[in-house]
């Protein structure tokens, strides 16, 4: 079966519901795209690992295993989604130590985060791109109505995963009145209180304004 390599596009997340996010993959040679829904743990630490200016004081999970990797010679070559059950992506993760190959089950955010950390690809077959794919295509000038389907997409696809809860007390509307200087203060403290949610709505908030 052909596979067809993806790169992460971003996370959005449900206007509807809170505590749903998708993961948003595209097709490096195409416009389709896989929304895939994640737990707002998952959510997190792939959007610590793409914004690289956030350091957690201490390791998240996926980075610890990233360490114990390390220590241990262990190299993920690539992550493969290989399946779509009833709206569930597995994964498969391939590693490989002392030149020999492995093959491990995942979940797909799991290995999703992995992959990010170790700069490995992420493929899935055409089969699944063909059944799961979303294709939207926008210019440069719609990105604002592109953005907004994301999050209708993530309401949509929401029977075919997992929606989990999360505290919404840091609302992004609040962080409009603060200065620039205020922002970058108060991404510092999150980070150093291992608030990596409110770090990351921060984070888009210092984008923004830059």
């Amino acid at each position: 079966m052909s596979l067809v390599k993806l790169k992460i596009k971003g996370i959005s997340y449900s206007q509807t519901q809170n505590g749903a996010y998708a993961l948003i993959l595209n097709e490096v040679e195409g416009d389709r795209k896989l929304p895939i829904v994640i737990g707002a743990f998952e959510a997190q630490s792939i959007a610590i690992a793409l914004e690289k200016e956030i350091k957690p004081p201490r390791p998240l999970t996926h980075d610890l295993f990233k360490n114990f990797s390390d220590r241990f010679d262990i190299v993920i070559k690539q992550v493969i989604i290989h399946k779509l059950v009833d709206g569930v992506f597995y994964s498969s993760i391939i590693c490989e130590r002392d030149k020999i190959e492995e093959i491990i089950d995942a979940r797909t955010s799991d290995a999703i985060a992995l992959a990010l950390r170790f700069d490995a690809p992420i493929f899935t077959y055409k089969t699944i791109l063909d059944k799961a794919g979303i294709f939207l295509k926008f210019s440069s000038k719609d990105k604002d109505k592109e953005e907004a389907d994301d999050s209708i997409m993530v309401d949509e696809i929401l029977q075919e995963g997992e929606t989990v809860e999360i505290d919404s007390g840091a609302a992004t509307a609040g962080y409009k009145e603060l200065s620039l200087e205020e922002l970058n203060n108060e991404l510092d403290k999150a980070v150093a209180n291992e608030d990596y949610e409110k770090a990351a709505k921060l984070r888009d908030e210092i984008s923004k304004r830059n």
